[in-house]
């Protein structure tokens, strides 16, 4: 599966919201698999947009005939947008679907690793990241990905803000340095999404 994850700066909200809900047309393209998508909590005007294929040349097709007439009606409600194209490596916790419904916030952390520590990176996902996460309250599912050049994302669906915000205080620290994250990390990113029920399509 190929995640797509779109981050941009929106200077009309009103017409940017009217133009995701455009994005509707997606249903019905072979291969598309499930979008979903929110605003930051840390930056009101940052919009994250997530979306799903069963595969690269899937995507590229769709790339090449639908996807500009209908991102078109979001054309000037935003600026500096960063696009980012991964593979699906493995679930955190059990059988990960696209579904949005069942979400009020979703926890994306891209991380840039060092090329030397890029095995050990995606071990401790596996074997400390992954059990932490799927054992606690209010987290729902979520995948690990790889893009070329050592980059991963991790990605996380939560029930609430609230149960995300015990996991963080209760067990990030102390998981960091069981992993040894500092040690594989060069640069992370991090952000956490509100989610808006009527972008998901």
């Amino acid at each position: 599966m190929l995640v797509k994850w779109i981050r941009c700066t929106v200077v009309d909200r009103r017409g940017f919201e009217r133009g995701q809900r455009k994005w509707a047309g997606l249903l019905g393209e072979p291969g598309f698999r499930g979008q979903g998508g929110g605003w930051s909590r840390k930056r009101p005007d940052v919009a994250h947009v997530f979306a799903f294929w069963e595969s690269r040349a899937f995507y590229d097709s769709f790339m090449a005939r639908s996807h500009d007439r209908l991102a078109a009606s979001q054309s000037g409600t935003y600026k500096d947008i960063q696009v980012k194209l991964f593979d699906h490596l493995f679930d955190v916790k059990t059988g990960f679907e696209p579904i949005f419904t069942d979400a009020d916030v979703v926890r994306v952390a891209h991380c840039k690793v060092n090329a030397e520590r890029a095995e050990h990176f995606t071990l401790m996902q596996q074997k400390v990241w992954n059990p932490a996460m799927a054992g606690s309250p209010g987290m729902i599912r979520g995948l690990f990905g790889e893009a070329p050049g050592d980059e991963f994302l991790v990605l996380s669906m939560w029930r609430s803000a609230a149960e995300h915000g015990k996991y963080q205080v209760d067990r990030v620290e102390r998981l960091l340095l069981r992993a040894q994250t500092d040690d594989d990390v060069a640069a992370i990113a991090g952000d956490i999404v509100q989610m808006e029920p009527t972008w998901t399509v």
